[in-house]
C-alpha cells in the first residue's frame, strides 16, 4: 500500500499487469514480442503473485489518469450524479 494511493489503485494496477505477465507465457513460444515479460525473478509462478511482488519493489509504478494537463479523479462520476439536487422523493 506504500507505492499505490488506494486500495483500488492497486487492486487495478495488480490486475493490468498480471493479465500482462499471463499474455506473455501464453505467447512465449510464437515469437510475438508484444508483452513485457517478468521484471524480476520469484518463487512463484502465478501472474498476480508477480505482480504484486513488482508493485512492492517499486519496479511497476501507477499513474493517476490526465486529461488536459491536470490530474482527474477516476472516481469523481460517483460524488457528482448530474442532477444537482436530492433524490429524496
Amino acid at each position: 500500500m506504500d507505492r499505490v494511493d488506494s486500495k483500488f489503485h492497486l487492486v487495478h494496477l495488480s490486475a493490468k499487469r498480471a493479465r500482462e505477465i499471463n499474455g506473455y507465457f501464453a505467447h512465449l513460444g510464437e515469437g510475438i514480442g508484444n508483452f513485457v515479460p517478468p521484471l524480476m525473478s520469484t518463487d512463484t509462478n502465478k501472474p498476480l503473485s508477480i505482480a504484486l511482488e513488482e508493485i512492492a519493489t517499486g519496479k511497476i509504478e501507477g499513474r493517476q489518469p490526465v486529461e488536459g494537463g491536470e490530474i482527474v479523479d477516476p472516481l469523481a462520476f460517483i460524488a457528482d450524479d448530474g442532477d444537482g439536487g436530492d433524490d429524496a422523493s
